[in-house]
């Protein structure tokens, strides 16, 4: 069988810190090279990982099957639109794009050429956090708490939104299962109109999911609670599992060979999308998957903005 050629658009702390320690790391695919509008940064780091820098997205997509998108937010449509005309199959870190009309225009475009788009949402791919979905047959409740320590600013409440509260309400509701109607919930900002806090109800069927995230908490917590009919689970940082059935509370021990990326989901996550591309089959995340959360949020920013 043929190896995937894959390749990278973007190398900033996101793809340095997730996905390139993963992607380096080829078995059932080859790794082509990287691209990065600063070629002087961009170079050092494809020395770090030994890998190939390719001076345009049009040379790259010309070497590559499948190419992982990680540059700034307000360069997905460009840059994923460009992958996609060339025929090549795209995972992009979340948002798809900047505006929900642009995030569908690719959804669409993807669909037109043939080609897999997928939105990176790790979290999903957490061990710990497809455990827990497993468990929420029965669940009665779900809350999600992602909190910063010290992170107001210096961007507005649209781009936190987008940037970091969407995974909140993306990992919430995928645990839940269902779809989910929004029932209340509050957005507090500065008087400069950056996001101070956040939390939001929605109902999935019996089931109700809290979403909450404080941007000045003075701790960088995640932690998922669930109650259901015969158990209480809580999950700590995706790597620290506790949970109450009738007979004491059980911790989980984390396994010694899990490494931080795959406990965080990014191992799972690569791999699911270039086994999708391989097998030609329809990924975790992509089309409506991919917009679901991304209309939630862009209603919950108009719906601050009209107050």
């Amino acid at each position: 069988m043929t190896k995937l050629r894959v390749g990278v658009v973007g190398l900033g702390g996101i793809a340095q810190k997730a996905w390139l320690p993963v992607l380096t790391q080829a078995g059932d695919w080859i790794f082509q090279g990287a691209f990065s509008p600063t070629q002087a940064k961009a170079q050092k780091v494809c020395d770090a990982y030994r890998i190939p820098y390719v001076s345009s997205i049009s040379e790259l997509a010309a070497q590559c099957d499948a190419v992982f998108v990680h540059s700034a937010t307000s360069s997905h449509f460009a840059v994923v639109s460009e992958l996609l005309q060339a025929g090549v199959n795209v995972c992009v870190d979340k948002p798809l794009a900047e505006n929900l009309a642009d995030a569908e225009r690719l959804v669409e475009m993807a669909h037109r050429q043939k080609r897999t788009l997928m939105v990176g949402f790790n979290r999903r791919f957490s061990p710990l956090y497809q455990d827990l979905k497993a468990k929420l047959a029965t669940g009665a409740s779900l809350r999600m708490d992602k909190h910063r320590a010290d992170s107001v600013g210096p961007n507005d409440l649209r781009f936190t939104l987008l940037d970091d509260y969407l995974h909140v309400v993306d990992t919430a509701l995928w645990l839940g299962g269902r779809e989910a109607q929004l029932q209340s919930g509050t957005l507090q900002t500065n008087d400069q109109g950056q996001m101070l806090f956040a939390e939001h109800h929605f109902a999935s069927g019996n089931l109700q999911i809290t979403t909450s995230m404080h941007r000045r908490a003075g701790s960088q917590r995640e932690w998922v609670q669930a109650v259901t009919d015969g158990g209480l689970y809580d999950v700590t940082d995706m790597r620290e599992w506790r949970e109450e059935c009738g007979s004491g509370v059980v911790h989980r021990p984390i396994p010694g060979w899990q490494s931080t990326l795959e406990q965080r989901g990014f191992v799972g996550c690569a791999h699911h999308f270039l086994e999708s591309v391989a097998n030609q089959t329809v990924p975790e995340t992509a089309g409506e998957q991919a917009l679901m959360a991304q209309r939630v949020v862009e209603k919950l920013w108009r719906d601050a903005m009209s107050e």
